[in-house]
């Protein structure tokens, strides 16, 4: 196994995964230590409502792993902003994210090899995917030909959630008012170096999702990241003051062109036609600056970190105490992994 000389963090999404919680980090930080010269894992609880944040603590204490992060969110969130919660507080010249239920930890050496070599992108999709509802899968199909119509990319395919980003990505995501919502397709649009590799690992359990929530953050990540839904309101409120206007015209040359027409019908019809185009113009305007504000505003936090835990044991810093004698230095692999195993 190649063995590169840089600070890779690691990035893990869970939700009431306490039961795999010691040994998916057990084997991370096996492969890892081996592979990089320094590490770091960083957990992210997704607002679990079993024991996981209690496992998570008793890791990061003496007995525990090194080299890990833990940031405890107070309500669940979507798995991007999740991801983001990790990648912001990510000290690694290279970051990954992973999904321990559906990606490969074993597969993360070659995504690093691409990086080294100059990709600040590095994506990994699995041909394996997990099973989810009929429903979920034509909702999905649906999405991802409107995001790939609007903005010309295909998420699951040119933006897996599996990948690694350099410390320049994340800086340029960071300068947007919303990361955490653009953290998903940036990576992919930004002009940045880009690695795609394909790998065939079956998923550790099914990672099922609910429809309603899926639909709501499609919805906001289509406003979020084009302007065409609501440009296209505009347009149909352009479209239809000009329509009104054209009628307007025609009702006057039917009432200066034709004498049976029926009493009141002109002057209820411009009535109408001129209600209306007021209306689409109010629209119009309406529709300009709410997508303009839209452009310039920063909602607030998506998330909030309830509990934050380190570990007793930094290697790295470890390794900036010149004074320690090398028979004191801790193994890289913690007492936990040892008992595991």
């Amino acid at each position: 196994m190649a063995f590169f000389p840089c600070f890779l963090s690691v990035v893990f999404v869970v939700r009431n995964q306490s039961e795999k919680l010691e040994k998916t980090l057990c084997e991370a930080a096996s492969i890892i230590a081996s592979t990089v010269s320094d590490y770091e894992l960083i957990v992210v609880d997704n607002a679990s409502d079993d024991d996981s944040v209690l496992q998570l603590k008793r890791l990061t204490s003496e007995n525990g792993l090194a080299n890990l992060q833990v940031y405890a969110l107070t309500k669940e969130v979507d798995a991007d902003t999740a991801s983001w919660v990790g990648l912001e507080n990510a000290l690694g010249d290279f970051v990954a994210v992973i999904d321990p239920l559906v990606d490969d930890i074993d597969f993360v050496p070659q995504m690093l090899d691409q990086a080294v070599s100059g990709a600040d992108v590095v994506f990994a999709n699995n041909s394996h995917k997990p099973s989810q509802s009929f429903a979920y899968r034509s909702a999905n199909v649906v999405f991802h030909s409107l995001y790939n119509h609007f903005n010309g990319i295909h998420l699951a395919k040119d933006a897996p959630q599996f990948r690694i980003l350099s410390k320049r990505v994340i800086n340029f995501i960071l300068q947007h008012p919303q990361p955490s919502m653009t953290y998903r397709h940036l990576p992919a649009t930004g002009g940045f170096a880009r690695s795609y590799l394909n790998y065939s690992a079956v998923p550790k359990a099914a990672n099922s999702k609910r429809l309603g929530e899926s639909i709501d953050r499609g919805m906001r990540l289509l406003v979020s990241t084009t302007r065409a839904p609501m440009r296209l309101v505009t347009s149909l409120s352009l479209f239809g003051a000009i329509a009104n206007l054209v009628y307007s015209i025609y009702v006057l040359a039917i009432g200066i062109l034709k004498t049976d027409v029926a009493p009141g019908w002109v002057s209820f019809s411009l009535q109408q036609s001129g209600m209306f185009f007021l209306i689409s113009l109010v629209l119009l305007v309406l529709g300009e600056y709410i997508l303009n504000m839209a452009s310039l505003s920063n909602e607030g936090p998506l998330y909030h970190v309830g509990q934050e835990f380190t570990s007793a044991r930094m290697t790295r810093r470890e390794k900036l105490n010149i004074e320690q004698v090398a028979s004191e230095t801790p193994q890289v692999s913690g007492s936990a992994c040892e008992r595991n195993s």
